[in-house]
């Protein structure tokens, strides 16, 4: 019997090293071993073990090749493997070995003088040894989602420029993904909200990704997530998966690596705004762990170039992974933030005036979050078992003393919790004809609020005071079959998903928001694919939607005309192949929308409603609204060719929502068109260069209702001019622009190593162009009374705002 798999090991290396030598020869990739020897670079060790995905037993005798060099290893009977050598960099491993498809790991990011782990599972192949030859191919999608996926590895999220490491900030540039403000992480996809995506931590649902979250949306400032965690993250703009339910623009997954299994490992990052320390190493033979903690001191910096708020974060993220046996593992994760932002209430007398603007409306802000969760996993006889268990909770607090003097009264005082408990069970059978998935999910969600607000309504001031509580149990229920036809050629996928919840009759009925989904793949060659997507989604209102009280006390968004927003989405898209390294593809998307809530006091939908801090939702609606977003993206790569890697991606899209009146009208997000242009090179001796260019079509935006805002009694509410809904986004932006660059330089010692980094964020200073704002105020700070009309009436005085500064980061990051 060993002598067969030893057969079958040489069979598979002659099949892995021949055409990647031949390769070598052709394209004289970027490291070579002599080319390795002459720089003199670090290495390190790349250290795991090769599993069988859908048994979990190790694979002996498999071969493993670090793709670009011709260093390899063969696995023991184990399955073990070391790869020695490797130098400093980040690569892929290639793992062949016959009757099991040949498999691209992730991207690993090799440190001098350390080890690399890293656990490969292969799928097996029931094709001929023929047909391994001709159509190999390493870059596989998912067949679910044959479209609309891109895989981010270590590299992108350690030294793109521009983003300073922030996971939320790098996804805005991926195709599709736009931004309206520059300052902020909020993911606009494909035209739709910032409310409508979703994000999955090791499997684990977590709904807040960001600091000073925006709650009822996804948007932030900062994001919480520790880069130093992240193994890879698979964005989905389109095509979800069934067993991923909940978003309309979006599903994020973040793949967080295992901690180190030889020693103790201490990583200490110091960046411009914020430090951090992050450890991982082993806990006993079958168990490892990785801890961070993170402390802002952002408010230093902010008061002494003299900001009107004082924002301070920390956030804190661990995971824990115990192979129970052979077949069983255990994860626990957890993560967690803490946000406070005061005023700088210094700057009321000698600011300027815009820092007095802002000092008049900011709230005080105070947020945290965590979220908690286990993840079992039994590879089973035929088929493969998970069982997850988590709780995530959100406390949003704002408040607002009149003229921000702690002896008035509060014109804003919010104080709302969101608790979710969730179990999910998914089966993956394993040894059907075909690929079947099956599983289903409970949640008990719990929600208060307590809110304060001073309100101008019917020419009057009023005082919105409610209180509320509510509970809900929320289920769904969800299946995927994928099977391959004509010699692999044709992939095809079909999924559905069922969900409700208790809170009403309604939504409690699962069947108006069946979501099915199909999809398919042509490989009209090796080198080009033919996919399609068609699918239905759907997602639940906001907890600060389903929980407003009018000033009568009744939950008036809690009726039977209130339901899941839908969305109806058709994707078709071709990809070509030239090579290993270069890439081109185009995709064209549709989007219709149907249940949105429109604000019953302003007319519009929530869809395109833009809160910078605070919440969204809380008011009176009804599930009436419409929308509609199309589109192309192109998207153009080279990439790991010499070291070098370029990126063009063009979105051309249009969004529009309907409000009370059914008139479809542009949303705050219509950009209309962006372009990111992405460059990076690892040069010789631990430098590493990156750049970005991007440019984003003018927002829409919507002027103000003088009349209204010039009432002093009106003002006084909330000491900013009221928009005039009547002409919604009426107005456009002009387009903006910005680069980029980053610069690393890495140095290696015996026990220890030091990265030094600068990023630089708009390098040529471009100055966007902001909607104007008004003040009431005078130069001198004082308010400017209507000569027609003093005690009621005021004049505004417009201040023409530009968002556009130079940024400098520097980076120091250590590991020992």
């Amino acid at each position: 019997m060993k002598s067969i798999r030893l057969i079958a090991s040489l069979a598979s290396i002659v099949l892995l090293t021949y055409p990647l030598q031949a390769e070598e020869t052709k394209t004289s990739t970027h490291f070579s071993p002599k080319k390795e020897l002459d720089k003199k670079l670090s290495t390190g060790s790349v250290r795991g073990r090769i599993l069988d995905a859908e048994t979990h037993e190790p694979v002996e005798f498999a071969t493993i090749q670090v793709e670009g060099t011709q260093l390899f290893a063969t696995a023991d009977e184990e399955g073990n493997f070391i790869v020695k050598n490797v130098p400093a960099g980040f690569f892929h491993l290639i793992v062949s070995m016959v009757g099991y498809e040949r498999t691209r790991s992730v991207e690993l990011h090799v440190q001098g003088h350390q080890t690399t782990f890293v656990d490969i599972e292969l799928p097996p192949m029931s094709v001929t040894l023929r047909e391994l030859i001709i159509r190999p191919n390493l870059s596989l999608r998912p067949i679910e989602s044959p479209l609309s996926v891109r895989s981010i590895g270590v590299q992108q999220i350690e030294k793109s420029a521009g983003a300073n490491r922030d996971i939320s900030k790098l996804m805005q540039t991926l195709p599709g993904v736009g931004a309206t403000d520059p300052n902020r992480n909020d993911l606009i996809v494909r035209g739709g909200g910032p409310s409508e995506n979703v994000f999955y931590l090791d499997g684990i649902e977590i709904p807040v990704i960001n600091h000073f979250s925006t709650q009822g949306a996804s948007g932030g400032v900062v994001g919480i997530l520790n880069p130093d965690f992240v193994q890879r993250i698979n964005f989905y703009s389109g095509a979800f998966p069934a067993n991923r339910s909940g978003g309309l623009s979006s599903v994020m997954e973040i793949i967080q690596r295992d901690g180190s299994q030889d020693r103790l490992h201490t990583k200490v990052t110091i960046g411009a705004s914020d430090a951090a320390l992050t450890l991982d190493g082993p806990l006993g033979k079958k168990s490892t762990f990785i801890v961070s903690a993170r402390q802002s001191y952002l408010q230093l910096l902010f008061k002494a170039i003299g900001l009107p708020f004082l924002p301070t974060y920390n956030d804190f993220q661990m995971k824990y992974k115990y192979k129970v046996g052979a077949k069983d593992e255990l994860s626990i994760i957890g993560l967690g933030s803490i946000d406070q932002m005061r005023l700088n209430t210094s700057l009321e007398e000698g600011g300027t005036e815009s820092q007095r603007y802002l000092l008049g409306y900011l709230p005080v802000l105070s947020q945290w979050s965590y979220a908690i969760g286990a993840v079992y996993k039994h590879f089973g006889q035929g088929h493969i078992d998970t069982w997850v268990l988590s709780r995530n909770m959100l406390r949003n607090g704002s408040y607002k003393h009149r003229n921000n003097d702690e002896m008035l009264p509060r014109t804003l005082d919010y104080l709302s919790d969101e608790v979710e408990s969730k179990l999910r069970f998914e089966r993956v059978y394993t040894t059907l004809p075909f690929k079947l998935t099956l599983g289903a999910g409970l949640q008990y969600a719990q929600y208060t609020n307590s809110t304060r607000r001073l309100a101008f309504v019917n020419s009057q001031e009023e005082q919105l005071e409610y209180d509320s509580s509510l509970s809900m149990l929320s289920y769904q229920a969800f299946s995927q079959a994928s099977d391959e036809y004509f010699d692999g050629r044709l992939k095809a996928s079909l999924g559905v998903n069922l969900m409700g919840n208790t809170l009403t009759r309604t939504m409690a009925n699962p069947l108006p928001q069946l979501s099915a989904r199909l999809s398919a793949s042509w490989a009209v060659s090796e080198d080009f694919d033919i996919n399609a997507n068609m699918g239905r989604y759907a997602m639940r209102p906001a907890y600060t939607t389903l929980g407003y009280k009018d000033a009568s006390g009744k939950y008036v968004n809690q009726g039977e005309d209130t339901r899941y927003i839908l969305s109806d989405q058709v994707v078709l898209g071709g990809e070509y192949r030239r090579g290993k390294h270069l890439s081109f593809s185009l995709e064209g998307f549709y989007k219709h929308y149907s249940n949105y809530p429109v604000s019953l006091r302003d007319g519009v939908s929530l869809a395109s409603r833009m809160i910078a801090y605070g919440q969204v939702g809380d008011e009176a609606t009804r599930s009436v609204g419409r929308g509609r977003a199309y589109g192309l993206e192109l998207v153009a790569q080279l990439t790991d060719w010499r070291g070098i890697n370029l990126g063009l991606i063009y979105t051309r899209f249009k969004s529009e929502f309907t409000g009370l009146d059914g008139r479809f009208i542009p949303s705050s997000w219509d950009t209309r068109q962006q372009l990111n242009l992405n460059a990076s090179y690892a040069a010789p001796d631990g430098w590493h260069f990156a750049a970005r260019w991007r440019y984003l079509g003018g927002a829409p935006y919507t002027p103000i209702d003088r009349e209204l805002s010039t009432d002093k009694r009106a003002w006084a509410a909330r000491n900013q001019a009221y928009l005039d809904y009547k002409r919604y986004n009426a107005e456009r932006l002009d387009d903006a622009h910005q680069l980029d660059v980053r610069v690393d330089k890495e140095f290696y010692f015996d026990r220890w190593m030091l990265n030094l980094y600068i990023d630089v964020q708009n390098v040529y200073n471009a100055q966007a162009k902001m909607p104007p704002v008004y003040t009431n105020r005078d130069h001198q700070g004082r308010i400017m009374d209507d000569p027609k009309d003093p005690q009621h009436k005021q004049l505004l005085r417009e201040l023409s705002p530009s968002s556009g500064i130079i940024l400098p980061t520097l980076g120091i990051m250590v590991k020992f």
